[in-house]
């Protein structure tokens, strides 16, 4: 937010959850579900660029911040558009997991994984921290209303 300020551009959170997870650690343990997270958070980090930021807000749950979008709103929506696009692909590729078993051979498992996706768009400290994060938290449950595997961005009218 402070550095939306001093450069007057737009900024963008896109919160994920993974779709298709919890089956994965059902039945093949933590750690299977443990790659399956390193290997989203590696894509995650190759579909934004170098200066945006990608974490791991909890669970199956990821926040990705885009920074220094543009000056037009309308122009930021779309760049985000396009990356929150590039990111569902990206994730929706099938997953090749190595899963190392004590006492047994190693197996591999192919998983099939994707998210939904809430996205808002900020400027300076025209909502609070928590406005934008709850926000892109209900976007996200949108998504998954709407059949998962979908992006769902907030609508400005809707946040007065």
């Amino acid at each position: 937010m402070a550095a939306s300020t001093r450069s007057g551009v737009h900024a963008a959170l896109l919160f994920l959850d993974l779709d298709n997870f919890k089956p994965l650690n059902d039945t093949y343990g933590h750690e299977a579900g443990d790659l399956l997270l390193i290997e989203v958070a590696e894509r995650l980090k190759c579909s934004v660029r170098e200066n945006d930021t990608v974490a791991r807000f909890g669970g199956d749950e990821f926040a990705v911040l885009l920074g220094d979008l543009s000056m037009d709103r309308v122009e930021s929506m779309s760049q985000a558009k396009i990356v929150a696009e590039k990111i569902r692909i990206a994730l929706s590729k099938p997953y090749l997991l190595n899963i190392k078993k004590e006492g047994k051979g190693d197996s591999t498992v192919e998983h099939r994984c994707a998210a939904s996706m809430g996205v808002v768009i900020f400027i300076n400290h025209e909502a609070s921290q928590e406005d934008i994060l709850k926000w892109a938290d209900v976007a996200m449950y949108q998504a998954k209303d709407q059949g998962r595997n979908t992006i769902v961005v907030h609508e400005a009218a809707s946040s007065t």
